[in-house]
């Protein structure tokens, strides 16, 4: 049971934790360990140009320096595929991403018809798919070479063409042919619209790009939201095999809007709370164990860091968890989503409220030191009306600069849950045995909770026990700790559990036994008594031993209830059982070795005779078969009766009877197989001279 209450206090520790989950840290070296991990080459390469390219780009982002040597491979596969005339142009569009990054060298006769290759895919595709990696693949093509000529001739009718595929609530089809629309091909679109934009050689019909920002608030209206902020795109699943998932579907319409947003000089109009919620999305991921999915969340962030649209400011904290005994400081750090500094700001603590209370804030407001050495904000010391508990604070951030709003965007005010702890003061510990009748005191002893106890008591039936004690915060305050729990245990192992009540710092508890003998079952005897008083704020938790008191208990009832049977110990059943001492017997005496040897040698007079008789009667191999077959089989006869013999003294030196009965069944068919044949020509033989 001691284990359990532990595994309580623990529980409710981690709880107190977990709260923090609404917290969104930026990249930090846990996601550079985790892309060395994802992104290993398979024998210095990977298995495509677009697995090569999501490692590079990964990489590039996170400012990997001690990553594997890609180069050579990479520029080996690109030189192959764009020198491939049965490249395709996703192969050249991934081939030419790579070297975006790679910078292989591309010769000019191969730019050129690679250029030829993509223009001629614009004219002949019929797809979003085929207009995004055409469009793509040139776009990439220019900007790798400042020499090559790379423009679109119709490029508003190829822009028509994409805007075929829109939808009326922003999602975007794949084709013509398929009437299911998503938000994953609606990022596509947007990618691609933006790189026919790049290559138009005239400016784009107005019209068309305000009905393309117009599609665009459309699809954000269908955006979906997390209870913690953070919103996502999400695509219903109708076809298993272009279904995506959140995170792509999402890193899919946030690569599509930072592209075009950079090549239109017009604002989208997007609230900066919208490019907010996609920040907390992806960093509320954490670490994804998928490569595709860290490149995604990775490169996603890349475009929260560069956007024209809105670029989101985090908040984050080194630490939720405040020490009043250690006076620990309010650190804030304020950066981008990849961790990058920020301009000149200040940050403010406008407000802390009591978790799950409604009145005032506790503090007024007021501002954080920036540490120029840290790169934080800080707090030099709780406010006196902040004790131990936990706590709700409410920081503002305001830019220096009115330009920079323009840019950044932090939102109005951000709630962070944060826990102070402390050490709780046990005072006026006293447990008491009472008169039931009169409620005067039996016995009274005092007790140092913060010590050793050995507390020895006795009450019957008739009688209560009384225990009380105060908690008190390091600011005075009253404190109710999560729990506080009185066990008694029996000798036999049968355990109680009672709730100690407070009322404002006093804590106490009577237990009247006249209603409680049913619930213990009748037992009298010794109860051990352990006090348990636990808060995840509470840094001097107790699990303390108080004593034991001698109950004395009348007869139980012919009918009453039982004790039920405790558990066995797992360690108990399944574990290491005493070790078993065996003495065996003495060993028999044995005969003398005079007796011994006499009796081997009647053993061996037998063979000894046999011997002798075959001598007598004149045995001899003028018999034996002449003849190729009939004399091998002899052979083999012969040489299965020693075998047999042999076998014999295996079993006498070594072997048991269960392997001399196994070999011994072989060698028996062996020997009726080549004795029946031998015999059978001796017969024959034998018939021949008698009938000549």
């Amino acid at each position: 049971m001691a284990r359990r209450l532990a595994g309580f206090l623990v529980l409710l520790l981690v709880v107190s934790i977990c709260e923090a989950a609404f917290l969104f840290q930026p990249i930090s070296d846990s996601h550079r360990s985790a892309a060395l991990e994802l992104f290993t080459p398979d024998h210095g390469s990977f298995k495509s140009l677009e697995e090569t390219y999501e490692a590079l780009r990964t990489f590039q982002i996170l400012g990997i320096e001690k990553k594997p040597d890609l180069t050579a491979t990479a520029c080996r596969s690109i030189s192959e595929t764009v020198g491939s005339s049965s490249s395709t142009a996703k192969d050249l569009f991934y081939a030419l991403k790579a070297n975006s990054i790679a910078e292989c060298k591309i010769d000019k006769k191969a730019s050129k018809g690679i250029i030829s290759r993509l223009n001629a895919s614009v004219s002949g595709a019929s797809s979003l798919l085929d207009f995004y990696y055409s469009v793509g693949g040139l776009v990439l093509i220019k900007d790798q070479s400042s020499e090559a000529d790379v423009h679109l001739a119709d490029a508003e009718g190829v822009f028509r063409s994409v805007k075929a595929f829109s939808q009326s609530d922003g999602r975007w089809r794949y084709s013509s042919n398929n009437p299911e629309s998503s938000a994953f091909a609606a990022g596509i679109a947007l990618e691609t619209l933006a790189g026919i934009v790049s290559l138009a050689s005239s400016e784009i019909d107005q019209s068309l790009i305000s009905t393309l920002k117009n599609d665009i608030i459309k699809l954000f209206d269908s955006i979906e939201k997390y209870d913690d902020g953070a919103l996502y795109f999400d695509d219903k699943l109708v076809d298993g095999h272009e279904y995506q998932g959140p995170l792509s579907t999402t890193s899919s319409v946030l690569r599509g809007l930072t592209a075009f947003a950079a090549v239109t000089a017009e604002n989208l109009n997007l609230p900066g709370d919208k490019m907010l919620g996609l920040a907390k999305f992806f960093l509320g991921i954490c670490v994804p164990g998928d490569a595709k999915d860290f490149f995604n969340q990775i490169d996603s962030l890349a475009c929260l860091e560069s956007n024209r649209v809105s670029i989101p400011l985090i908040l984050s904290f080194p630490s939720t968890v405040l020490s009043l005994t250690r006076k620990d400081s309010l650190k804030v750090g304020v950066s981008t989503v990849l961790g990058s500094e920020v301009p000149s700001l200040t940050v403010k603590l406008v407000g802390a409220f009591s978790s799950g209370s409604k009145d005032a804030s506790l503090v007024e407001s007021q501002e954080l030191n920036f540490d120029k050495a840290s790169g934080l904000y800080i707090l030099n010391g709780l406010p006196k009306s902040i004790d131990v508990g936990s706590y709700t604070f409410v920081f503002e951030v305001v830019l220096h600069e009115p330009e920079h709003e323009e840019v950044y965007f932090m939102g109005s005010q951000t709630k962070v849950p944060i826990s102070v702890t402390g050490l709780i003061k046990v005072e006026n510990s006293e447990i008491a045995v009472l008169d039931s009748d009169l409620g005067s005191i039996e016995s009274q002893k005092k007790l140092d909770l913060a010590g050793k106890n050995a507390i020895s008591l006795s009450a019957n039936h008739l009688q209560k026990l009384r225990l009380s004690f105060q908690l008190t915060t390091p600011h005075g305050r009253s404190f109710k700790p999560h729990q506080a729990f009185l066990k008694l245990r029996h000798e036999s192992k049968v355990e109680h559990i009672f709730v100690v009540g407070n009322s404002g710092k006093q804590f106490e508890i009577v237990l009247n036994f006249l209603g409680l003998v049913e619930k213990f079952f009748y037992l009298s005897g010794k109860y051990d008594m352990e006090l348990t008083i636990g808060d995840a704020a509470m840094e001097n938790s107790l699990l303390v031993a108080i004593g034991h008191i001698e109950l004395d208990l009348p007869e139980a009832p012919e009918k009453a209830p039982r004790p039920p049977p405790q558990p066995v110990d797992p360690y108990s059943r399944y574990g290491p059982k005493a070790e078993i001492t065996h003495i065996f017997r003495a060993p028999e005496k044995r005969p003398p070795q005079e007796l011994s040897l006499a009796f081997l040698g009647l053993t061996i007079l037998p063979l000894l005779g046999f011997l002798i008789g075959l001598l007598r009667l004149g045995v001899n191999l003028k018999n034996f078969p002449t003849k190729p077959v009939p004399a091998t089989f002899a052979v083999l006869f012969h040489v299965g009766i020693g075998a047999v013999l042999l076998l014999y003294v295996f079993f006498w030196v070594k072997l048991d009877l269960f392997q001399t009965l196994k070999l011994l069944g072989f060698l028996g068919v062996f020997l009726v197989f080549v004795g029946h044949r031998i015999l059978s020509h001796l017969a024959a033989a034998s018939a021949k001279l008698k009938s000549a």
